[in-house]
């Protein structure tokens, strides 16, 4: 099964299980519903709609986030189009002009990659590095490097079955060494996804499991780049496992911490399936300097939409991560449906999408500290519909992102990368 064919196969699951399950209440602290305002003066740009060009070989179907170089140009990458249609890695300058610095599926079976469904990181030398969910030696996905003049590199060919994990949807994170880690889905032996690094020695890199979840309270299949924190501890989601009354497990955030050499790994929270929970998240998390964890829910909350979390650390007579619902989305003009995750900037406020409500296709919203949330879009099709990916901010408080497809562009619209300036 190609990896889209997983990937909207466990989607169908999610909406067929949530239809049918029974709801029994238990008790999580939630701050209460707060009135959705909308922001005024925020000013739209739709800075470039994808399959502009013939045959959609400037990308199509952008779903990740973007990364903000220093000049201002916006990288990223498409899950399709490109030169094969089998995606791309590509750079929106201030103006608006898009350029692909690599199409994917250049080789016999595309061993150089296909599909990435996660966006990229940069280093200082302006070098891209990024995952493939398909394409590799064995078909199962690869972690890669483009350099500013757009040659990639294969970095590893996730090989699946009894020795590596394969599928890997979320992106990377470094630490100080420039070694790499990030997360894939699981197939095979190690069906329940793992964590994975890449040890760098002198720009070579060598991949091992430092971390195989077993699918019970653990957790199972992680979608999502993992986070570091100053101590070298990766921080993460998994869609699935930990128990919580869903069919497979509600999902839970986890922490591993390197200890002499073993990944150990930490359930800091495990989602429930009660009516105020959330369950299945599906994005990243965000940390802040006190050690709260910020996160995202696609599913769960009081109206089944989704929620915004915090899980605070252990205080005085406090065993273990406090959870706090800071939001529940309810549809409608409020947003649905929050794939992506959050992000903070420096006064405590969060921002973040949803691939729902709104006007149809979704919005973007503001959250405060005490949970007051504000609407600074909503997305109508016209600039974009269904965004995937998180939201990025400058220093000036403009926000980017990608929307998934809506546009102007070729095929019906297949997404578009978008600016709004407060």
């Amino acid at each position: 099964m190609t990896g889209l064919g997983r990937h909207w196969g466990w989607v169908s699951r999610i909406r067929l299980w949530a239809a049918s399950a029974t709801v029994t209440l238990a008790v999580v602290l939630v701050l209460g519903a707060v009135a959705t305002q909308s922001a005024q003066a925020q000013t739209f740009t739709d800075l470039y709609n994808f399959c502009s060009l013939e045959n959609c070989d400037d990308g199509s179907t952008p779903y990740a986030a973007l990364v903000r170089g220093a000049k201002g140009n916006l990288y990223g990458t498409t899950t399709y189009g490109g030169a094969s249609g089998e995606g791309t890695v590509f750079v929106v300058d201030p103006s608006g002009t898009e350029t692909v610095l690599y199409s994917f599926c250049q080789q016999s079976g595309c061993i150089d990659g296909a599909i990435p469904y996660s966006g990229v990181i940069r280093d200082a030398k302006g070098n891209l590095y990024g995952t493939t969910t398909a394409g590799g030696t064995s078909g199962e996905g690869t972690v890669f490097a483009v350099d500013p003049s757009g040659t990639e590199t294969v970095l590893h060919s996730f090989a699946g079955g009894t020795t590596d994990g394969c599928d890997p949807y979320g992106g990377l994170v470094t630490d100080s060494s420039g070694n790499i880690y990030g997360a894939a889905y699981g197939c095979g032996e190690y069906s329940a996804g793992v964590i994975y690094e890449l040890a760098n020695s002198g720009g070579t890199y060598t991949e091992s499991v430092v971390y195989a979840f077993k699918g019970g309270p653990d957790g199972a299949n992680p979608q999502s780049s993992p986070v570091m924190d100053a101590k070298g501890r990766l921080y993460g989601t998994t869609f699935y496992g930990g128990g919580g009354g869903c069919l497979d497990g509600c999902g839970t955030a986890f922490r591993l911490t390197n200890s002499s050499g073993t990944w150990i790994n930490k359930v800091l929270h495990t989602f429930k399936y009660n009516g105020v929970d959330g369950y299945y998240p599906y994005a990243g998390l965000t940390l802040d300097s006190e050690g709260n964890i910020y996160g995202t829910t696609l599913d769960g909350g009081s109206f089944q939409l989704g929620i915004v979390f915090i899980l605070s650390p252990p205080k005085t007579k406090q065993k273990g991560y406090k959870e706090t619902v800071l939001h529940t989305f309810y549809g409608d003009d409020d947003g649905q449906y929050p794939y992506a995750g959050v992000i903070m900037d420096g006064k405590g406020t969060l921002y973040g999408d949803t691939t729902g409500g709104g006007s149809g296709c979704g919005t973007v919203f503001m959250l405060s500290k005490t949970g007051k949330e504000t609407i600074l879009y909503s997305f109508t099709g016209a600039g974009g519909c269904s965004p995937y990916g998180n939201v990025i901010r400058d220093a000036t408080g403009n926000l980017y992102g990608t929307a998934e497809h809506g546009g102007s562009g070729g095929s019906g619209g297949s997404g578009t990368v978008w600016k709004l300036t407060p």
